[in-house]
């Protein structure tokens, strides 16, 4: 097996679904032309992504076995091993996320959330408690939790970001509009949904000028 590039990382999620899909259809095994046809990919891309998590690389003839393949992007990807986290900001966005029964599928289990609003201190769409962020450090050096997700407004973020931190917060998903300041050794992935649109409306308006 070879690396894997950075978009071929965030490919496998994608994978990893149509997967889930054949095998609930009884499909026992695809190529890689097959897979990149259903989610409108380079086959020679999804190939080369394949063949960096697989151990066989696929058959020939018949291709990758669904089931194999299933569980070698799941092991590959950590799936497996369900990893649990917490939630600091439980506005509309922290409740949306909160409320996402998916993430189980992809090894993720939000144990807590915290916010510092009085308002918001009752329970989340689970019932789970919500606890004030001051408690967040108890929580998580007990829990010995590695995951926090930053779901609260920009002007906050950092001091969030830097109590998780301080806390023994090792990775951060981050949904606030803001660039945060971290040390080298703290893996970081912004969802930057400003980014993301201009994207969008840069491809839609290269559509509407050749339509």
């Amino acid at each position: 097996m070879e690396g894997i590039s950075q978009e071929g990382l965030q490919r496998l999620p994608s994978y990893l679904r149509l997967l889930r899909e054949f095998k609930q259809q009884g499909i026992e095994s695809v190529s890689s032309t097959t897979i990149a046809d259903k989610l409108g990919l380079n086959s020679i891309s999804v190939r080369k992504d394949l063949a960096s998590v697989s151990v066989d690389g696929g058959k020939p003839k018949t291709g990758f076995c669904v089931v194999d393949l299933i569980e070698e992007i799941s092991n590959f990807l950590g799936y497996n091993n369900i990893s649990e986290a917490i939630l600091v900001g439980v506005g509309k966005l922290g409740r949306a996320l909160l409320s996402y029964k998916g993430f189980a599928n992809y090894g993720l289990n939000i144990v807590a959330s915290f916010d510092s609003n009085a308002d918001m201190l009752s329970v989340d769409p689970k019932g789970k408690p919500i606890f004030m962020v001051k408690r967040l450090p108890d929580l998580v050096k007990r829990l010995n939790i590695k995951i926090g997700i930053i779901t609260v407004p920009a002007e906050g973020a950092q001091e969030v970001c830097d109590l998780m931190i301080k806390s023994g917060i090792k990775a951060i998903w981050n949904f606030a509009p803001i660039h945060l300041v971290t040390p080298s050794n703290i893996a970081i992935k912004n969802e930057d949904m400003a980014a993301s649109l201009a994207v969008l409306s840069q491809r839609l308006a290269e559509i509407l000028k050749n339509d």
